[in-house]
């Protein structure tokens, strides 16, 4: 299959794939029970696993059947896209997509366009500036070279079988994930009752006797210059359980705030303001050799020394996945924000310091787990980009 053998064809995309505008106007009336909007898709993923129903939505949606590829057009970097194995209607912000058996491979779409050459043409057609959105003429005009159906056949195979591998990893890791939450439900109310129902040889004070919480330092236009230049975390690095370094900002800091908003290693970073089902969103920071400052919209909790962090960051997972976080936010039209001094109120439970650190080996041992297979599906990714590599040729 080397490329520019004569057995590869160009081709523009609409001549292998057509745009199914099945439009329905009525969701309610659609006569199916599923609906896909664009949150229910998974980025690299190309299973539908999760939906809601026709009554959840309002205005016109897509009809798609089994089959049919389900394409994000708005912020196509997102990479968005399923195969639907079920007819239901989707968000009109996703395009419905059909293979042309007679010019490709049905089973070959929907991984070219999963592959880099094909996003990349996506992402750059796109137009307009706060939710670009790419256009089907435009795309259907896009060129790409393709391999013969015979060797789209054998690449399809081969990204099936590495797909059914990951899809097995990602089932087993959520299964590892729904037991580290039972375990937290299990350490932070054993027993029926209130919230704060904790053993009774555990002491109960409030989060604001337990250590110390201090908001982060404001952004503005004149943030962005200065003799201060810092790394500065928002609340889109901060995740369920880990930092994400990746797009890290740099920002001018005040004199001021030097010594006050300076992170420690064993800090606990909190989404104080952010949508309501992502309020409250945790990680422990872990020093990277340098100083480092933290977003307004987020809480940075300090562990007294008789709190053992780790314990303290699991407690605030529970209160995460129990919505007590959620109970205390405070909703805008754009964002929820925990207010500090309902924060700091809140129970907290505080066992034996060395029973903290018989419960933080429990957990880490499901953390354990949890990486142990996460590296495995690092490798199966290696292959499977091995694998996407055969489709590097398909530049447009």
């Amino acid at each position: 299959m080397a490329r520019g053998s004569a057995t590869w064809k160009r081709v523009k995309f609409g001549e292998i794939a057509q745009c199914v505008n099945d439009r329905v106007d009525d969701p309610k009336a659609a006569g199916v029970d599923r609906y896909v909007g664009l949150e229910h898709l998974d980025p690299e993923s190309l299973s539908v696993r999760r939906w809601g129903t026709p009554d959840d939505v309002e205005s016109t949606k897509l009809r798609f059947k089994p089959g049919d590829i389900i394409f994000g057009k708005r912020r196509a970097y997102q990479r968005k896209l399923a195969v639907a194995d079920f007819e239901g209607i989707c968000s009109a912000h996703a395009m419905v997509l059909r293979a042309k058996p007679d010019a490709v491979f049905p089973e070959f779409l929907p991984f070219f366009m999963q592959s880099d050459p094909f996003m990349e043409r996506a992402i750059a057609i796109s137009v307009g500036s706060l939710s670009p959105t790419i256009n089907w003429k435009t795309l259907a005009e896009e060129e790409f070279t393709l391999p013969p159906l015979e060797a789209q056949r054998r690449l399809s195979t081969a990204l099936q079988a590495a797909r059914a591998c990951r899809e097995s990893f990602l089932e087993t890791q959520r299964a590892i994930e729904a037991t580290r939450r039972s375990l937290l439900f299990s350490i932070f109310r054993p027993r029926r009752g209130p919230a704060d129902h904790f053993p009774a040889h555990w002491r109960r004070v409030r989060v604001g006797e337990a250590g110390d919480t201090q908001v982060g330092i404001r952004k503005h236009p004149g943030s962005l210059q200065g003799q201060n230049m810092r790394p500065y975390l928002r609340v889109a690095n901060v995740l369920d359980g880990w930092i994400d370094w990746r797009d890290l900002m740099e920002i001018n800091v005040p004199d001021q705030d030097l010594v006050r908003c300076t992170l420690r290693d064993g800090d606990i970073l909190i989404n104080k303001g952010n949508s309501m089902s992502l309020v409250g969103r945790s990680a422990v920071f872990r020093s990277r050799g340098s100083d480092c400052f933290f977003q307004d919209h987020l809480m940075r909790f300090r562990a007294h020394a008789h709190v053992h962090v780790g314990f303290t960051q699991a407690y605030f997972q529970h209160l995460l996945y129990t919505l007590q976080f959620t109970r205390i936010a405070v909703a805008s039209t754009s964002i929820a924000t925990i207010p500090s001094d309902s924060f700091e109120a809140l129970p907290f439970p505080l066992p034996p310091l060395e029973e903290q650190h018989a419960i933080v080996q429990q957990i880490d041992g499901v953390l354990w787990a949890s990486g142990q297979l996460g590296a495995r599906l690092a490798e199966q990714e290696k292959l499977s980009r091995r694998l996407s590599a055969a489709m590097s040729g398909m530049q447009p």
